[in-house]
């Protein structure tokens, strides 16, 4: 079963409170599980050395923590008020290890109940409250995935039970019984068996990203990609008018305060000098490099169709000169894209050779999963470390999949690094679903991993309706064609979109192997071959190597990785390669419109 993450951005302000510490760093209150964490990791720091940090238990942290923090840690992780005397109960994985010290302090009683769903059991632990606030404890120093859950009961069956969240501010609640999800970030994951004496009641789901905000146990990291005061991780990507714009992102160590860009026509001598804005980022268990300095510029009022030259850097330290170009307007271009990458090294190998053989892709596509654990700054550095420079030459366009936006927390460390037009469906979290327009194409990316389909089609009809674009591609993760999961949702929604207002092509990823459909309509083949959207999923990293059911509408399977696209459009004219790491060419087709 794969988990289908849907709600994430109801919780955004649990995210931009810097609860993990994997994000801009926040001003945290110190009484906060955050503002605990955040002192507490930095003491361990202070205190043991890395051999040490491997060996951290539950038992230790119990030690090392203060009898206030002890405190905070059981009763601020999860705060609501009730206005009658309520029975509370937590429902707890029994595959925890470690029962989370504060259920048994706060005097909760295990009972005999236990609820099910189709992979985890839950024992049930209660307490009576008297009418006001409840206060509830982590999770654990572990990173439990299947966090416990909770529903609110009244203590008098005769009594209206009114629930007001205090913290998260924003915490929906449903019926608990049969049928019912309780982790937000996984809709499809529901109870199949609730006893009698707890159905009816008031639940309050949660997110499975919430076994993070306490980890210490087995959770400390060390990156090989460390930054230092020299700018590196440079990064083009591309505003909604590539033609007249460019953004230039950059990375350096935390002592490094203000970074700029000079930039100039490469048939000129004079430069123009822009002053980054600065995000100071923090991957909290990050052992050799926990702040990170990220510097964004975005460059406008640039002619169509120019190269330019620029470096970028501070008094102590300025990169190389790189170079980009505009968009043109003679309706002549190229591009690559990739299926799922997961900052594999043998990616960056791929990478390097596409580029190679393509260097006037003006440029790249990533179709999600660019890292394995979007949340950790060591993924993320492997992932610009493989690339070894290729995207401050060429922009980088991507979506995020299910490893970039990750148990409903969202993508806030994609966000951080990579800056997306902020044009996509009103009121969503923004650069994460968005539009641009190449020349006389146009490209959809849509974040179906954060975002419901629901909530994002009204968008992709405008986008669709309001163009005059000649080429129309949609990238997003999961794939509506494949003999591996349905996803009626998309081909009930979005397909019926993408008939009507013929989209070329439609680029997916998520499930390892290279697929493409033949032109469809409905999700029926057509005759003749030649009318129709024709979805195809690729894979960057390894692959499935494994003989699966070969779709009917398949025109192409390869069950191997480490895949790589290229596209060439010459007017109405598209040219399409698909090659493998030995530079072999595994796919092919051409389109004349």
């Amino acid at each position: 079963m794969i988990a289908k993450c849907r709600f994430f951005w109801l919780f955004t302000a649990w995210v931009t409170a810097g609860m993990w510490g994997c994000t801009p760093v926040p001003d945290t209150h110190r009484d906060s599980v955050a503002g605990v964490m955040g002192d507490v990791v930095s003491r361990l720091y202070e205190q043991l050395s890395p051999t040490q940090l491997d060996t951290i238990s539950n038992a230790f942290m119990l030690d090392f923590i203060s009898p206030k923090e002890k405190t905070i840690l059981a009763t601020a992780y999860w705060k609501f008020e009730v206005n009658v005397p309520a029975v509370v109960s937590v429902m707890r994985d029994t595959a925890q290890q470690d029962i989370p010290f504060w259920l048994t302090d706060q005097g909760f009683r295990k009972t005999g109940l236990q609820v099910y769903n189709e992979l985890y059991t839950y024992e049930v632990w209660q307490k009576e409250f008297a009418a006001g606030e409840v206060g509830l404890g982590i999770n654990g120093f572990d990173k439990h995935r299947p966090v416990y859950f909770v529903s609110v009961a009244p203590v008098n069956p005769r009594d209206t039970l009114e629930i007001e969240a205090i913290f998260p501010r924003k915490q929906p609640v449903h019926i608990l019984d049969k049928g019912a999800f309780t982790y937000l970030d996984w809709d499809g994951l529901v109870l199949t068996s609730v006893p009698s004496e707890l159905r009816g009641q008031q639940l309050l789901p949660t997110i499975r990203g919430r076994a993070r905000e306490a980890h210490v146990v087995g959770g400390f990291r060390h990156t090989d990609f460390p930054s230092g005061t020299a700018p590196d991780q440079i990064t083009l990507t591309l505003p909604e008018d590539p033609a007249t714009g460019v953004v230039v992102q950059w990375r350096c160590d935390r002592t490094v305060a203000d970074s700029w860009i000079k930039y100039w026509p490469a048939n000129a001598a004079d430069t123009i000098r822009i002053e980054a804005e600065r995000q100071l980022l923090e991957d909290r268990q990050l052992q050799n490099d926990r702040y990170t300095s990220r510097f964004t510029v975005t460059l406008a009022d640039l002619t169509p169709g120019m190269a330019y030259h620029y470096m970028v850097g501070h008094s102590d330290a300025i990169s190389d000169t790189l170079h980009f170009s505009t968009a043109d307007v003679d309706n002549q271009f190229a591009f690559t894209w990739f299926g799922d990458v997961h900052n594999d090294a043998k990616w960056g190998t791929l990478l390097q050779h596409a580029h190679g053989r393509y260097p006037d892709a003006a440029f790249y596509l990533l179709a999600g999963d660019l890292v394995n654990t979007g949340l950790h700054g060591d993924d993320w550095d492997a992932f610009f470390g493989y690339s070894n420079g290729v995207f401050g030459r060429t922009p980088l366009m991507a979506v995020p999949g299910n490893h970039d936006s990750q148990d409903g927390l969202g993508a806030l460390r994609y966000q951080s690094l990579l800056a997306y037009p902020k044009n996509g469906p009103a009121g969503l979290p923004s650069g994460l679903t968005y539009a641009f327009r190449y020349e006389h194409a146009l490209f959809l990316m849509i974040d179906v991993v954060s975002f419901s389909v629901a909530e994002q089609t009204d968008w992709i009809a405008r986008q669709l309706e309001g163009t005059d674009a000649v080429w129309k591609f949609v990238v997003f993760h999961f794939p509506p064609y494949t003999s591996e999961e349905p996803y009626p949702d998309i081909i009930t929604s979005w397909v019926p979109l993408f008939d009507k207002y013929q989209v070329d092509m439609v680029m997916n990823g998520h499930f390892h192997y290279y697929l493409r459909t033949n032109p469809l309509k409905g999700g029926h083949p057509e005759q003749e071959k030649t009318d129709g959207t024709t979805y195809i999923m690729s894979v960057g990293t390894k692959g499935k190597n494994e003989s699966g059911r070969i779709e009917p509408y398949a025109a192409k399977r390869i069950n191997e990785g480490y895949l790589y696209q290229h596209i060439r459009i010459d007017d109405r004219k598209l040219d399409y390669v698909c090659l493998d790491s030995a530079g072999n060419v595994r796919d092919t087709f051409s389109v004349q419109k």
